[in-house]
């Protein structure tokens, strides 16, 4: 029996036919849902959290020790340096009957004697010349002299409030960085960085006959053309020359940029400039070889006598096969044979031809370079390394452009000298950059006393400057006109001043 005195409840679960047992599956239910629901969002915030942390812990070590912000500076303070060095050049002349041209590059400051250094190349045709400065201000320059076998040229401005870049003539090393400054695309005082790629590159460059290139990979485009190349401690160690677009291109004919720039070293523009500077004929040494390169998997070049055939076909390795040694000349001198390989000059190996003129080239006659030849013994076949010094004699123009001399001969060009200072003194006429005929056949368009001053519109300071420049319109002639006889355009100043313009034919 039922106690009356208890009441007895019934759960409404019971009471509606609902079990218990539905109860906890009902809350896992509603906690999976939450979960589908407020899961992702969960994840998230913790991730987010997560980052946070991260990026407060970066920031905190970034604050006591950047090394990065350490090279930021460090990269400032060389734009800091440099960058009131750096100029921007400018130019402007006459196209004859297609009316006038206009163009840039850039340079940058020598000396507190207002000497401004560039590229021949950028100032070849110019006229008028203008120089600006990082902080605007601009000048006229003066072209001064240049040599164009080095693609190095000389200007002069007003000589005050001048800041020289600081030099080194430190060869650098492959990996080390470097600076490009310039004017790229014509945006002014322009910085780029990288590193030196490799050392004493050849990029086949025509007008060159002498190259010896640090190449870098800091982007240099057509617009660096005379910028500074300068190292961790903001000095100058070479010059932006060259873009490298492909072999054979043309000193001008500038690409854009593929990762292969290349730059003068700065002892080599010393040598020059500090010549063309004193008003001094640019001179430079003289080996007195005559050579080819041995590549490798390359068949021996034709013309090679059995003995030469013979060091090129078994020599191993990479070197230059001297194939005639001129009985007068330093290289016979000092003991240098045909048949032996050059391996290295003072230590820097040899690879190219245009390695060894450059090495030889771009050093004073007197000077003394040891060889590190290759020669093979006769009788058991062997191959032993010998040094050998040399003192290098001085180079005779005449010697390396015969077939440029014979031409102007052949036009009543008898005898021909750079006009230096001295020269014009010595006269009594006024000094200007060019060439000094000294003789000439009656009757010739070109008489003793006038001054040649250009070839086709390009400046000319030296008679080496007037062989190179023929010998390479001479060259693009046969390969583009072959057949056709293109007039040669010389400027011509007479004694009264005047300059005209002769069309001479290339015969």
């Amino acid at each position: 029996m039922l106690d009356p005195h208890i009441a007895c409840f019934e759960s409404p679960a019971r009471r509606h036919g609902l079990s218990t047992g539905w109860v906890p599956a009902l809350i896992v239910m509603l906690l999976g849902l939450s979960v589908l629901v407020l899961g992702p969002q969960l994840v998230r915030q913790v991730i987010h959290e997560r980052e946070r942390e991260v990026i407060l812990e970066a920031s905190e070590r970034l604050s006591e020790s950047n090394v990065l912000e350490l090279i930021n500076q460090a990269s400032r303070n060389i734009g800091l340096k440099v960058e009131p060095s750096v100029v921007h050049v400018s130019t402007s002349g006459a196209l004859g009957q297609r009316g006038f041209f206009t163009s840039s590059g850039s340079g940058w400051v020598y000396d507190e004697q207002g000497h401004v250094i560039t590229n021949a190349h950028v100032v070849a045709s110019a006229e008028d010349i203008e120089i600006q400065f990082q902080n605007g201000e601009r000048r006229t320059a003066r072209f001064i002299g240049s040599d164009v076998r080095s693609d190095i040229a000389v200007l002069r401005v007003d000589p005050v409030r001048m800041h020289p870049a600081e030099r080194s003539i430190e060869i650098p090393q492959q990996g080390e960085l470097v600076y490009a400054f310039g004017s790229p695309f014509d945006f002014r005082f322009s910085m780029s960085s990288g590193i030196v790629s490799g050392l004493g590159r050849s990029a086949g460059l025509e007008a060159l006959d002498t190259e010896n290139f640090i190449q870098v990979d800091a982007a240099v485009n057509p617009g660096n053309s005379g910028g500074p190349l300068c190292d961790v401690q903001g000095r100058v160690i070479g010059m932006n020359t060259a873009i490298a677009t492909g072999r054979n291109s043309q000193i001008g004919d500038e690409g854009q940029f593929a990762g292969i720039a290349l730059a003068i070293p700065t002892r080599m523009i010393e040598l020059i400039v500090d010549q063309v500077i004193s008003g001094k004929e640019v001179v430079k040494g003289y080996l007195g070889v005559q050579m080819v390169e041995i590549a490798p998997q390359v068949p021996a070049p034709r013309g090679l006598n059995p003995a030469l055939r013979r060091v090129y076909d078994s020599f191993e390795g990479t070197g230059v096969l001297v194939t005639d040694v001129p009985a007068d000349g330093p290289a016979a001198q000092a003991g240098v044979q045909p048949g032996d390989v050059i391996l290295a000059i003072d230590g820097v190996s040899v690879a190219q031809v245009e390695n060894v003129a450059a090495q030889v080239g771009f050093r004073l006659p007197g000077s003394v370079i040891t060889l590190e030849v290759g020669r093979m013994d006769r009788k058991s076949g062997e191959n032993r390394r010998i040094p050998i010094e040399v003192v290098l004699g001085t180079m005779n123009p005449g010697v390396i452009y015969q077939e440029i001399v014979s031409f102007l001969r052949m036009i009543g060009l008898n005898e021909l000298a750079t006009l230096t200072p001295d020269r014009a003194r010595d006269r009594g006429i006024s000094w200007v950059p060019g060439v000094l005929v000294v003789s000439a056949a009656p009757g010739a368009d070109i008489q003793a006393g006038d001054v040649i001053r250009s070839v086709s519109n390009e400046s000319i300071s030296s008679l080496e400057d007037l062989y190179t420049r023929i010998r390479t319109i001479r060259n693009r002639t046969v390969r583009s006109f072959s057949g056709t006889n293109v007039p040669l355009l010389l400027g011509v100043e007479g004694p009264d001043g005047q300059i005209r313009n002769l069309q001479i034919p290339l015969r």
